[in-house]
């Protein structure tokens, strides 16, 4: 059941809760990516990347500096009835054991997968894959597809990044090696044991069935999550509609992300994304967000500290 407001908002901030950095695949650092955050007018930014909360520290005090209400947060890979979801951690804490032990197991993981993509590309004759794709992750903890594709396309196999995932990296193509990731019950239970809330990130990429998406989005309510990623860079204005409409039908939480990774590889720059829509309740309803109109900065309640939000000019 969703909890009532604990605050009023005077006016509405500009909010993405779902960015990258050079920590997993993105190409900024956790203080450039705030930066940028601060030139776009964001006022509220989740750094979500995936399987990694190494960039929290330098973000939070990067926020500060920026003043902006940093949401700690963690981009989870699962394994749901044979396909890979992503869920968003918000409002996690960055020290609780269960999560940052899991998010290793996740990483060592994903190193046994960037091995075998590497072999499976040299087979079809494209050869230094795993050292062009760990000179690409640069100082990450892990190497992911992302990578791989950054490296072809500065060896010319393709224009793109988006170009590199269909010809080489997704099902079907030379490139693709199937993994097994944790269970969707383990990562929304180290989300909550860690005091956040999970999020179903961008869940029309998944391509699911009408009967599918129903039975994903019944489980994981049950499972404790909170809620959908409505506004997203990978869904039309239609899709966007269809996912608000199930959140409210669910009674789940609906966020917003970008999915920011850099210049040249998101389809939306931060502090562009599209309202939510109005039948829709926002996940930050639970938080205290300053109101940035007045003095651009407040300091947040108890509750929130607890759950990862930060607010600009306090260090938590």
């Amino acid at each position: 059941m969703m909890r009532s407001h604990v605050i009023t908002h005077f006016s509405m901030p500009n909010i993405d809760l779902h960015s990258h950095s050079t920590i997993s695949d993105g190409m900024l650092s956790p203080s450039r990516l705030l930066a940028h955050a601060a030139v776009r007018g964001v006022n509220v930014l989740a750094l979500t990347d995936h399987d990694d909360i190494a960039g929290l520290s330098e973000a939070s005090r990067s926020a500060q500096q920026e003043n902006i209400t940093l949401i700690r947060g963690v981009e989870i890979s699962v394994t749901w009835h044979g396909r890979t979801l992503h869920i968003l951690g918000l409002g996690i804490n960055p020290e609780h054991p269960p999560l940052t032990e899991g998010l290793k197991k996740i990483r060592d993981g994903r190193m046994d997968r960037a091995r075998a993509i590497a072999a499976q590309l040299d087979k079809f004759g494209i050869h230094g894959s795993f050292e062009g794709a760990s000179a690409q992750a640069g100082i990450s903890r892990l190497i992911g597809r992302t990578h791989f594709a950054r490296f072809l396309v500065s060896q010319g196999y393709a224009k793109n990044v988006k170009s590199v995932f269909k010809k080489y990296l997704v099902k079907g193509k030379p490139g693709h090696v199937s993994h097994v990731w944790v269970s969707l019950d383990e990562a929304i239970g180290w989300i909550r044991g860690s005091g956040g809330q999970a999020v179903i990130a961008h869940p029309a990429r998944y391509k699911l069935s009408n009967d599918l998406l129903e039975q994903l989005l019944c489980e994981f309510r049950e499972l404790g999550g909170a809620g959908i990623e409505v506004v997203s860079s990978s869904h039309t204005p239609e899709q966007t509609r269809q996912f608000a409409a199930l959140a409210t039908r669910m009674n789940l939480y609906a966020s917003c992300g970008s999915d920011y990774h850099g210049p040249g590889e998101s389809y939306f720059d931060l502090g562009r994304l599209p309202a939510l829509p109005p039948e829709c309740t926002p996940i930050w309803n639970e938080w205290e967000i300053p109101d940035y109109a007045e003095t651009g900065a407040t300091t947040l309640n108890e509750q929130s500290e607890q759950t990862g939000l930060q607010s600009p000019g306090k260090s938590v």
